[in-house]
């Protein structure tokens, strides 16, 4: 939000400077996050004078140049050579003085020197309108009117201001500070606590009065519930014409660019008070009739930008006898609104439901100055008065009259919020003690009213304006960024409730998990939980109807929520690749979202995305393509972590992957993982073979939950390791051979791994060959001979026996 420094000064007379007032709205929880320099013409005009030309004779050396003596204020006169056709004695002109940076209308930035031209020497220049920035005149000088003083800076005659804007960041709650008023409000309260007592200032509205009653509108709001407060005023015998430059430079200074008097006004007392207006043409509202509504589903309205859209049934509408005008508090309609020819209006000051407002404005995708204060809470007793406020300000700019009463239709007025405060309250939250005389000044520098005192707290009537007030903590929150958070000591001590922890609480294993994968050169990336609803059809387990879509979609792209952790990890897989970073590891923990039998079923994982080589090539270690190998390895990293164990595995028959593998814990498959089929991958424009893996993390916290550590000393004797080489059918996996061993040895066989594996010509058809180590180990005594062949015998029977191996 954007506040004119100057503009700030209407309403408290402040003496300080920019740096000052930010840093007391910062304090204050209205943020300064930045101060820019607004001039209403580039430069200001800074250097140029009045100039009164004392002579003007024909220059000795060129037939259409001119020297002339100038009083610029200064002791002395100065000379300057002149080329402009109407250029003569005793004209006061705009001179830009030795040293002056001019911004001409067109073409770049002049820096005027001393030099000589012809000859003669030129202290300055005689500036025309275009030289200045003031407009396309070139004809000649500018002439300006004869009672001005040599000397006077041209910035006072033509009106150009300067002004200091601060960038507020606003957060939603302050409602009551979205306009320059209240900023001056909130000003006023911390300049008290510092004992600078300054009057606030409010534009008069006592002088209004009804001129004719000739233009009567009548006004009917159907929906009490949806537009609490209605009020309108007409006027008529109006001109329409560009604003007052005083109107135009507030509106510029806070990036709103000037359109007419009628429209400025309205957009004037909306960043002057908070209240949004609107002004609609009364010659062209049918029957001279305004009925506040909803319409039925489906009725098209046109916009002002010209866009038709389609009404929803809960979308309030400002509507005359015959047609939708306006959508209420959010956008206006193009067969109503002023345009040059409008003499005389009907102006809307209202207050609308703020859940209404937020509702239109999200569903149709329209977010406007108005929507914006309407959907956070107005005041709802500054209506009528902001409305006095712009009649009696267009009726100065436009001319015209008040050509009605006031409509304001307010069946049910809104009661006072009270809340009670207690003193204990107060010094336990902030920590220590406020004097109750303290508290008691600062409330009333808020305007909360104090309606009765006891011994434990106090009543408060809080004012109507701060919609965000409503529990004692509100109002101590209040009270302290006004006494100020610098101002609380540090406390000698520290309180903390102590807690039992698990050690598996979900963000501390993510942690360790995530330093874990960040140290063996993977980096985190976040993906949006929006995505395309197009992926739904790359895969044949997403169907549209256990899709989630979102009602009012940003664009195509975020339109529903992702089944899947692959495609928004393909979209960043794509942008680095498309940029030339072709090694990639990724990790992401992520949600996914389907719908099920009328339930929202959410999921939470951890993805892993590899592409490209291993490493990065060097002279001592040559590149290596990263494999479905390397991914499993990761995998087993991952779980081995957390203590599950990964000997469980089944082939993958998925739309996913070329090839892949799941892991399994009883019947759940907690992972799934592999090489993703190219014709996926043509979908994102990557051309590389791309490992991916995803595990159920939800599934893998329950797991982890549930298994024993358990502790063991180191065995004190040695371990002893045997091999097998296999000649085994094709059919025949690891994952058999390694289940047996276990089945057949379960007190000394330690480990059970695959060294090598051979499939070549001079194997019989249908045979591949497996090298196995095993691993044997007695923690109480030393294994003999004897002990390790008789275990190696039993383990080459039951290979012979069940899989039909031999020995190579």
């Amino acid at each position: 939000m954007h506040i004119s420094y100057n503009w700030l000064k209407q309403f408290l007379k402040l003496d300080w400077s920019s740096e000052q007032t930010a840093e007391l709205l910062t304090d204050l929880g209205l943020e300064v996050e930045g101060v820019s320099v607004f001039e209403s013409l580039k430069g200001g005009l800074n250097g140029v004078v009045v100039g009164h030309v004392l002579s003007c004779v024909q220059h000795p050396n060129a037939d259409r140049l001119k020297l002339t003596l100038v009083d610029i204020g200064e002791k002395e006169p100065v000379q300057i050579v002149c080329g402009a056709p109407n250029v003569a004695k005793g004209q006061k002109v705009p001179v830009a003085t030795v040293g002056t940076k001019l911004y001409p209308s067109e073409g770049d930035p002049v820096t005027i020197k001393k030099g000589k031209i012809r000859g003669e020497v030129s202290h300055g220049m005689i500036c025309a309108e275009d030289e200045l920035g003031l407009g396309n005149g070139h004809d000649g000088i500018m002439v300006l009117n004869d009672a001005i003083k040599p000397g006077t800076p041209c910035s006072e005659i033509f009106e150009i201001e300067n002004d200091e804007v601060f960038e507020i960041g606003l957060t939603p709650n302050r409602a009551d500070a979205m306009s320059h008023y209240g900023v001056a409000r909130d000003l006023k309260a911390g300049l008290q606590q510092k004992e600078i007592f300054k009057e606030l200032i409010t534009p008069p509205t006592s002088h209004f009065n009804v001129d004719n009653r000739s233009l009567k509108i009548d006004v009917t709001v159907e929906n009490n519930e949806l537009a609490p407060r209605y009020c309108g005023v007409t006027l008529s015998n109006l001109i329409v014409q560009p604003s007052p430059h005083w109107l135009q430079n507030r509106l510029k200074a806070i990036g709103i660019t000037p359109k007419n008097n009628l429209v400025d006004a309205t957009n004037y007392v909306l960043h002057e008070l908070g209240q949004p207006l609107h002004a609609f043409d009364a010659d062209r509202i049918y029957g001279k009739k305004i009925i506040v509504k909803t319409l039925p589903k489906g009725t098209k309205f046109m916009t002002l930008e010209g866009e038709e859209r389609e009404l929803h049934e809960e979308d309030l509408m400002i509507c005359d006898a015959e047609k939708p005008m306006c959508i209420a508090g959010v956008f206006g309609g193009i067969y109503s609104g002023v345009t040059e020819n409008t003499t005389s209006i009907f102006l809307e000051s209202a207050y609308f439901d703020p859940v209404s407002i937020r509702k239109t404005a999200k569903r149709h995708g329209l977010n406007t100055d108005a929507s914006f204060r309407f959907e956070r809470g107005i005041d709802i007793e500054n209506v009528e008065y902001s409305l006095k406020r712009a009649a009696l300000l267009i009726k100065e700019i436009a001319g015209g009259d008040i050509t009605s009463d006031i409509i304001d239709l307010y069946p049910k007025k809104k009661q006072d919020y009270e809340v009670f405060l207690a003193f204990d309250k107060i010094n336990r939250l902030i920590g220590q003690e406020i004097p109750k005389d303290t508290i008691k000044r600062i409330l009333a520098s808020l305007e909360i009213k104090v309606k009765n005192v006891t011994e434990s707290g106090m009543g408060l009537v809080v004012p109507s304006y701060r919609v965000d007030v409503r529990r004692q903590a509100d109002v101590i929150e209040e009270i302290l960024r006004v006494y100020g958070y610098n101002n609380i000591a540090f406390g000698t001590k520290l309180n903390a409730s102590i807690a039992t922890v698990s050690r598996f609480e979900d963000h501390k294993v993510q942690n360790v998990i995530g330093n874990l994968l960040a140290s063996w050169g993977f980096y985190e990336i976040l993906t949006n939980s929006l995505t395309s609803a197009n992926h739904s059809a790359l895969k044949k387990d997403l169907f549209d109807e256990q899709g989630i879509k979102m009602l009012n979609p940003l664009s195509s792209d975020l339109s529903v929520m992702r089944e899947s952790m692959l495609f928004t990890g393909l979209e960043v897989v794509s942008y680095n690749i498309n940029r030339k970073n072709q090694n990639l590891k990724f990790f992401e923990f992520g949600n996914t979202y389907r719908k099920l039998d009328n339930r929202f079923i959410e999921n939470k994982h951890l993805a892993l995305y590899i592409t490209g080589n291993r490493h990065e090539e060097s002279w001592s270690m040559p590149s290596t393509r990263s494999n479905f190998f390397f991914l499993k390895s990761f995998v087993e990293i991952v779980l081995e972590r957390l203590g599950i164990p990964t000997t469980r595995t089944e082939p993958l028959n998925d739309d996913y992957f070329s090839e892949g593998l799941a892991i399994l814990i009883g019947n759940k498959k907690i992972v799934r993982y592999g090489v993703v089929k190219n014709t996926l991958l043509k979908n994102f424009d990557i051309k590389q073979e791309l490992l991916y893996a995803q595990m159920d993390w939800e599934e893998i916290m329950g797991i982890a939950k549930r298994n024993q550590i358990v502790v063991k000393d180191i065995p004190k004797y040695p371990e002893v390791k045997r091999d097998l080489a296999l000649l085994l059918d094709q059919n025949v996996s690891f994952e058999k051979l390694h289940d047996i061993a276990f089945e057949t040895e379960k007190k000394l066989l330690k480990k059970v791994t695959l060294f090598d594996v051979y499939n070549g010509e001079k194997l019989p058809e249908g045979k591949k060959s497996y090298a196995v180590g095993f691993t044997l180990q007695d923690e109480k005594s030393t294994l003999t001979d004897k002990q390790i062949d008789k275990i190696m015998k039993r383990l080459q029977e039951r290979y012979e026996t069940e899989l039909n191996a031999t020995l190579r």
